[in-house]
């Protein structure tokens, strides 16, 4: 039995999510077994608006530099390192027990493929030297980028803990609703080289970005700001026309097409339309952009009836109405109803790619990623010396 802490701040930009599972591993092969899989505890460490404006200067091409960046590495790697301590005081287990953290850190900026003389690369920071010195715990981090270095876009890599947990004898769709949304297509009983995923599009990114702009909310709570307004058929039209959307899979997107350059260009193109208004199409967009891409890409590979909506959005009301009448052949469901959370599904499956790592077995799902084989996932950062912590210093 092994105890593992998998931690994610994600493009939504509202908290560190940390879930310490716990893992029955005797025989040495997790692959296909979920049943030994266990949520001890989860906290989402709420996001300073501090440091949430630090990492929007970062991943901005404009506003970043090289001193921030280096900056902002150690302030998350302590704030990561936070997150870790909470998740374990809440379980009850001393970090001694814990045999790894995987770290997923924060994503600033994330090249798919190579543009020009821009390689294909990623960069998540949040140094893990610094997580481990102040947890006394081995951490694994920077898990995309050897998925890119065997030729792979580094995204989606949930994949691999949605087979181990969510397989079934009937087809599913997994639907992650964090600032990106991605789908995950789990066909009947299939093997791991059948599991497909990519990204859908925007998720709560663009509507979060509307709420903070009109009203300085964080999110539209329930969705209750986009029931009351009307969706501008023109405006979906023109954000569906974006050629994202229809590209085939595999594929993957992020803040550097829907951040906050992409609100800025779209209010500024389009001021008469009011705010209410600007959350109703932002939301029905992010249903649109599943329906397409279910039709076109997921149906016909894995013809799903079961909708399975996790991460932040699964909380939006009006955005789960939306993909109910988007996609009425198929019920949709939260993770609560598999029995799991649908705010820790991210956090579980790094904590389960690191202990994957530390175990000397590969994590990534090529058929979801584009890369070239399956590879092991990620930088270890051994444990410090615990009796150094205690060393005055000279």
């Amino acid at each position: 039995m092994s105890y593992v802490i998998g931690l994610i701040s994600g493009t939504s930009l509202d908290g560190c999510d940390a879930a310490l599972i716990e893992i029955e591993d005797e025989n040495g092969e997790n692959e296909g077994n979920g049943e030994n899989i266990y949520l001890s505890a989860f906290v989402t460490l709420p996001m300073p608006e501090a440091l949430r404006a630090k990492i929007l200067d970062c991943c901005s091409l404009s506003r970043s530099d090289i001193r921030l960046t280096c900056s902002l590495n150690a302030e998350l790697g302590y704030w990561f390192a936070q997150a870790a301590k909470a998740v374990c005081e809440k379980a009850g287990v001393p970090p001694k027990d814990v045999e790894c953290i995987g770290s997923h850190g924060q994503t600033v900026y994330h090249i798919p493929e190579s543009e020009g003389e821009w390689l294909a690369s990623t960069l998540q920071i949040g140094e893990p030297a610094i997580v481990a010195w102040e947890t006394g715990i081995l951490v694994v981090s920077g898990m995309r980028a050897m998925d890119m270095a065997a030729g792979g876009r580094g995204a989606p890599l949930v994949p691999y803990a949605e087979y181990l947990l969510y397989r079934s004898e009937k087809p599913r769709a997994l639907q992650n609703l964090g600032g990106i949304g991605n789908v995950t297509g789990l066909p009947a009983g299939c093997k791991l080289e059948e599991v497909f995923a990519f990204d859908t599009g925007p998720a709560n990114m663009v509507i979060d970005a509307l709420a903070k702009h009109f009203y300085g909310l964080p999110w539209d709570d329930g969705g209750e700001i986009a029931a009351a307004g009307t969706v501008n058929e023109g405006l979906l039209a023109e954000w569906m026309a974006i050629p994202y959307v229809t590209a085939p899979p595999p594929k993957a997107t992020g803040r550097e097409l829907y951040g906050t350059q992409f609100v800025e260009a779209a209010l500024a193109a389009h001021p008469d339309i009011c705010p209410e208004d600007w959350l109703a199409t932002a939301t029905r967009y992010t249903a649109a952009t599943m329906e397409v891409n279910y039709r076109r890409y997921v149906f016909p590979r894995c013809p799903a009836r079961e909708v399975i909506l996790s991460g932040g959005g699964a909380h939006n009301m009006t955005l789960r109405r939306h993909i109910e009448q988007l996609l009425p052949e198929c019920t949709v469901l939260t993770q609560e109803d598999l029995g799991w959370s649908s705010d820790s599904k991210e956090a579980v499956a790094f904590a389960l790619m690191a202990h994957e790592t530390v175990k000397g077995r590969p994590s990534n799902v090529p058929s979801a990623t584009g890369a070239g084989k399956r590879v092991i996932l990620g930088n270890i950062t051994p444990a410090p010396f615990r009796e150094s912590r205690r060393r005055p210093l000279p």
